[in-house]
């Protein structure tokens, strides 16, 4: 009894001054926060330590939306908001936007990917790499995008499409399905094939596919690191994803030091990788192996490629459907050219000569990555105060967003149509407005892939135009754009589809 009334007598003491201490770091958060502001638009006041978090967690896209209207409501170009602690900058001017992607070293600016990504992704991360070792790494992955390579990857691709087309016109039945999850895991099989090709198995490939679930629910989630939680999983099935693609890797390189012909990405790094590591070792040269040429390592990367590849690429494909049924001039112009250049009847894959003479089509799908950019914006964290303007400097831990969709309606000529010819040869404007163009970013961290990710878009768009028919059913909203976690429409893309070729084609490598 006696020690009860000593912890009452305790609490009833100390109570004024825990209650006085809560108030003084609420009073001192606020003044921080302000400070950091200063003249910029943003919240007056942010809500203790989580700030803004559960808005953007509910409500993404009106989130961004505000911190958008914000930024335009200033002649500085960016605005400023609180999550979680860290404060925030929104970048809508395209110059600005330029400066941090030009600006990423280790006493400016440092890419993150996403906010809470190093937590995520882990340390062997190519998003996270800077200066000499970070050139070495990307001078190794080049040969991943020779015209022999991507030539390789075309034909795994047009197969995998084929497959899922073919599926989703017998999940249709001429009624009306969503397409978002179809395309993502159409496009998940289409990574795995191209990326790690027969090193997969099957039962792997299931594993696989719900350690990527667990991760794509944990990207749009608190950072709560808690056993049972979103984020946990997700963390945790990343860590089970980059051994599996190590052990890809570990395959692979036993079979180019065989001298096997490449088949999938893998193969074609390993190849090179084993011609430097062989002769490093004919020249007599003792000391270890390069950096980041390890099975752990590079296995790292490819989840890496697995995660810019897949969701952008779901989101554009999204909106190409979308934006084609929305322009019926513009399906048309893409049928006539494509049937002018390939038949289904033929049973022959495109080529990539085919392919490059494909100008509309590819040219819509620059369009649809311009009209509606997957990854909206790129986070980067300031390593230490950057001076931005002559007026504003951002404050070292700053998370920076420079907005890849707003820089894409700015300077083209009317901006907010959808408009395919302003990537023509005549009016070049993927030329003119080169710096508002910035779907594959700017900057040493520039998309290494983005040859492949165009073929993909302007494979699905051909394809897709040419083998089925297909109407949006439309309801009210349903164009407005949702972050899952990259954007795509609200109603996930909901079509009826019907077989339009007389027959599919019958496609294989040989």
């Amino acid at each position: 009894m006696n020690s009860i009334n000593l912890s009452t007598t305790t609490f009833t003491f100390l109570a004024p001054y825990l209650f006085t201490l809560v108030v003084f770091l609420l009073f001192f958060e606020q003044i921080s926060y302000l400070k950091k502001r200063k003249n910029i638009p943003g919240p007056v006041l942010v809500f203790p330590f989580l700030g803004n978090a559960i808005s953007l967690v509910r409500h993404p896209t009106k989130f961004w939306d505000h911190q958008s209207s914000l930024a335009k409501s200033s002649p500085a170009g960016f605005s400023a908001n609180y999550i979680v602690g860290r404060f925030i900058l929104f970048i809508r001017d395209s110059d600005l936007s330029h400066k941090i992607f030009s600006n990423v070293r280790p006493d400016a600016f440092h890419l993150v990917g996403h906010p809470f990504g190093k937590k995520l992704f882990g340390e062997h991360n190519l998003i996270y790499m800077m200066g000499q070792d970070h050139k070495d790494l990307r001078r190794r992955i080049v040969p991943n995008f020779t015209p022999k390579a991507l030539s390789t990857y075309t034909s795994l691709q047009q197969i995998t499409i084929l497959h899922h087309l073919q599926k989703w016109d017998r999940l249709s039945s001429g009624k009306a399905i969503p397409l978002r999850f179809l395309a993502r895991d159409m496009n998940l099989e289409t990574s795995q094939t191209v990326f790690v090709g027969p090193y997969l198995a099957p039962e792997a490939r299931e594993r696989f596919n719900a350690d990527y679930n667990f991760f794509n629910v944990g990207l749009m989630k608190l950072p709560f690191d808690f056993p049972g939680t979103a984020f946990r999983n997700a963390r945790l099935g990343v860590d089970r994803l980059v051994k599996t693609l190590s052990v890809c890797v570990q395959q692979s390189r036993e079979n180019m030091k065989e001298g096997k012909e490449p088949t999938c990405l893998i193969d074609f790094w390993m190849q090179e990788t084993v011609k430097e590591l062989t002769a490093l070792s004919e020249s007599g040269e003792t000391a270890a192996a390069p950096p980041n040429t390890s099975d752990v390592e590079i296995g790292s990367y490819l989840f890496d490629f697995l995660f810019a590849a897949q969701d952008a690429s779901t989101s554009s494909l999204l909106w190409a459907v979308t934006l084609l049924d929305s322009h019926p001039a513009v399906l048309a112009k893409v049928r006539e050219e494509v049937e002018s250049i390939w038949l289904p009847e033929s049973d022959s894959l495109i080529t990539g000569d085919q392919l490059a003479q494909m100008k509309y089509t590819h040219a819509v799908a620059r369009e649809v990555l311009r009209y509606r950019a997957p990854a909206p914006m790129v986070p980067h964290i300031a390593a230490e105060d950057f001076q931005l303007n002559e007026s504003y400097t951002i404050p070292k831990g700053t998370i920076v967003f420079p907005s890849v969709y707003e820089s894409s309606f700015q300077g083209f000529s009317e901006p907010d149509r959808f408009d395919p010819d302003r990537f023509s040869e005549e009016r070049q404007e993927d030329r003119v407005y080169k710096k508002n163009y910035l779907a594959f970013g700017a900057g040493a961290h520039q998309c290494v892939g983005q040859r492949y990710a165009i073929n993909h878009l302007v494979l699905f768009i051909a394809m897709f135009a040419t083998l089925l028919d297909f109407k949006r059913h439309r309801s009210d909203g349903c164009d407005e754009i949702t972050y899952v976690p990259t954007v795509c429409p609200k109603d996930d893309c909901l079509v009826s589809l019907s077989r339009r070729c007389a027959r599919y084609p019958t496609l294989s490598l040989h």
